[in-house]
């Protein structure tokens, strides 16, 4: 079972303008090409800072004037295990103007501090304090499949609490804000007493958690005090380590948050849900020799990128469970903990009754609600079979989750079978538009025939970071060590970068295998796959790519080509401070020259970056983009002509100087005075409307 939350915000950029002055004058003009003084970096362009969204449970490591926080505490209530106790309080940076919260449908308010009520759910701030509350409950019981806060009904609990433990979802919100510049949003969750807390489910009474860190990440196994495992803890955490290692699909979480709760309880037919990004819940008694672990389907849903929450095309339905009950058997039995027996008796159930005839394009043709678990599994492992006999086993259907994954719409069954196609060709398609769109049903291969699909030579890839130099906006940037930055001995690299500039990447891919095969470099940003490039190399040939990706909102993100990784920090201009301005010469003839030099130091312990706007009376005539360590200085330069006589005042921040042209004296032309300069002559500019609201789903298991 798997389901997927958005939050969304409404962010209205508020830009003021400035007076119309007096007079035209000639245009400042900018040398080509710019150069930036004392901090190793080339301009560019762009502006705005925020910090990023982090996982829930996680630390925030941004300044907390660029972030508006949201800290969720969950309380346990034994005496009323019907509903729980939550307490949110957001702290509110000065660039946010105007805040409201929406909670989930069933909460129950209990009290307020800085907001005031505007809604049955809405609230809005009162903008008297930084810190504002909300203290509610909520239901904690919930039935069936249904969506995320509604009321549901059907097989067995989904979430539960006896009084004594509890597994409930962690509440979420809708925010609507306005804010005056880029803010990042921090989530913290946590649990006040004994439990644990994921990004999207936590737990109440005892536990133990077990960890294994993982390449760039963290797998939390938790285990209630009411449990017994099946296996040991190292065993789950083993398996989904090679499980994590083995799906080269994309979409890597950095925390995957799994517990172990007591099969005590009437679940119904579910032994497990992924529900969130990356948490979920499993029966303790379940085994990892089973023909269809459930550890693994609940961990392949959290790999499923691709699968959208709204306006899913019905025909794709049938792939997410298909996919995880083909992934989960063929996993196990390549880890030597079941047999090709056991692989073949969980496909073949997709021959026969209640679920060989229904199309699986089509749910109204479906005779049993689970034909995509068993007519999907068997139709997408003949489809994976196919696609590996079709390429010598230079392609397989993780080549197409990958593509699918990489997509930041939900997939349509159009972009699946074209995808099949470019891996595959028409035979291929073919064979999925047959056994996907009419009530054809295939056989369950032998053990010969999967021998000769699956264990087929094949290339083996080594991906990495390249050595040539990191460019923003294409100019070379700086990267540091993580122990430049923070403090921490990590051994990875930081790079500060200027929201929406693009941020190119060198890679290097080797081929390390024994025959010539078509690598896939992917560049991928918290998991999801922004950029990649495919080419063809034999046996020791290597490759150098550069791959590209533009952040459009402030934060802090984990880049990683194959096993490497690096932290970029995207800031903009509140995260530097401009400490002096200084022009030389300060009196020149008309049509002459000045250098423009603008000190510059980072504000706050986070890396800064930003793109500094040079300003006279015609607007910004230069921009240059500029990063630093914490408690670093730099300068950047920039050449300005004037074409009259005159004295202008030239501006960067709130630092300004001025420039005699032809020692003509008279009164200055500032920047408040003339028209055009600045962000706008506009009064107010709206940049962005809302983005989305809160939607949920599940799939069972």
């Amino acid at each position: 079972m798997r389901s997927r939350v958005v939050v969304f915000a409404l962010v209205v950029l508020l830009v003021g303008s400035l007076p119309a002055g007096v007079g035209a004058v000639e245009p400042a003009r900018t040398a080509d090409p710019p150069t930036v003084a004392g901090s190793g970096v080339s301009p560019g362009a762009g502006e705005s800072f925020a910090s990023v969204g982090t996982s829930a449970g996680s630390t925030a490591t941004t300044s907390d004037s660029d972030v508006l926080h949201r800290t969720t505490v969950l309380r346990h209530r034994p005496d009323d295990p019907d509903a729980f106790g939550v307490t949110m309080t957001f702290r509110i940076p000065d660039s946010v103007t105007e805040l409201e919260v929406e909670l989930e449908r069933g909460a129950t308010v209990e009290g307020i501090s800085g907001f005031e009520r505007t809604g049955e759910r809405t609230f809005q701030w009162t903008e008297d304090a930084d810190e504002a509350t909300i203290r509610y409950a909520m239901p904690a019981d919930r039935r069936g499949d249904q969506r995320r806060g509604t009321d549901g009904s059907g097989d067995g609990y989904t979430f539960v609490d006896t009084g004594d433990w509890g597994v409930v979802p962690v509440p979420d919100v809708s925010l609507f804000y306005r804010r005056s510049a880029p803010v990042g949003i921090e989530e913290t969750v946590r649990v006040d007493g004994p439990g644990a807390a994921g990004d999207d489910i936590a737990v109440f009474g005892g536990v133990t958690e077990h960890e294994r860190a993982v390449d760039g990440g963290t797998v939390r196994l938790v285990v209630p005090d009411a449990a017994t495992l099946e296996e040991s803890p190292d065993a789950v955490l083993a398996a989904l380590a090679d499980a994590r290692d083995d799906l080269a699909v994309g979409a890597r979480s950095g925390e995957v948050f799994v517990v172990a709760v007591p099969n005590e309880i009437d679940w119904g037919s579910k032994r497990g849900i992924q529900y969130g990004e990356s948490d979920a819940w499993v029966v303790d008694d379940a085994a990892l020799d089973e023909r269809n672990p459930v550890w693994l389907h609940e961990y392949v849903h959290v790999r499923q990128d691709f699968a959208g929450e709204t306006d899913t095309d019905p025909a794709m339905e049938w792939v997410s469970e298909g996919q995880a009950d083909y992934y989960a058997g063929l996993l196990a039995l390549e880890s030597g903990a079941t047999d090709f027996a056991d692989f073949r008796s969980l496909l073949e159930r997709g021959e026969h009754e209640p679920y060989a005839d229904g199309t699986l394009v089509d749910r109204s043709t479906w005779d049993d609600p689970e034909t995509h678990y068993a007519k999907g599994a068997l139709v997408y492992g003949e489809i994976d079979r196919r696609l590996r006999l079709a390429t010598d086993g230079d392609r397989t259907l993780e080549d197409v989750f990958r593509t699918l994954n990489a997509r930041e719409e939900p997939v349509t069954e159009a972009e699946f079978l074209n995808a099949l196609e470019e891996e595959g060709g028409p035979a291929v398609r073919a064979v999925a538009e047959r056994y996907t769109q009419t009530a054809a049903s295939p056989e369950m291969w032998s053990r010969s025939e999967h021998e000769a699909a699956f264990e087929q030579s094949v290339a083996a890839f080594e991906y990495g970071l390249g050595s040539e130099p990191i460019e923003v906006a294409d100019r070379e940037w700086p990267r540091w060590t993580a122990s430049e930055t923070d403090g921490t001995d990590e051994n990875r690299d930081v790079i500060a970068v200027p929201v929406d500039e693009s941020v190119t990447i060198p890679s290097t891919v080797a081929n390390v295998g024994e025959r010539e095969g078509t690598y896939d470099a992917t560049l991928q940003v918290d998991g999801r796959v922004v950029d990649h490039r495919r080419g063809t190399l034999a046996p020791g040939e290597d490759a150098n790519n550069a791959l590209s990706w533009t952040p459009s909102q402030p934060g802090e993100y984990d880049v990683r080509v194959g096993s490497e990784r690096l932290t970029a920090v995207v800031r903009s201009s509140p995260s530097v401070t401009v400490t002096d301005l200084r022009v030389s010469p300060d009196g020149i003839g008309p049509g002459e020259s000045v250098n423009a030099t603008a000190t510059v130091e980072a504000a706050g312990d986070r890396p800064a970056a930003a793109v500094l706007a040079f300003r006279t009376v015609d607007g910004v005539v230069a921009e240059r983009p500029v990063a630093l360590r914490p408690d670093e200085t730099t300068t950047a330069d920039a050449t300005l002509w004037f074409d009259e006589a005159g004295r202008y005042e030239i501006a960067v921040g709130d630092r300004t100087t001025m420039v005699d042209v032809g020692g003509g004296g008279g009164p200055a032309a500032t920047v408040e005075e003339m028209s055009g300069f600045g962000i706008s002559a506009a009064a107010v500019a709206l940049v962005m409307a809302l983005l989305g609201s809160l939607v949920a789903r599940r799939r069972s298991y």
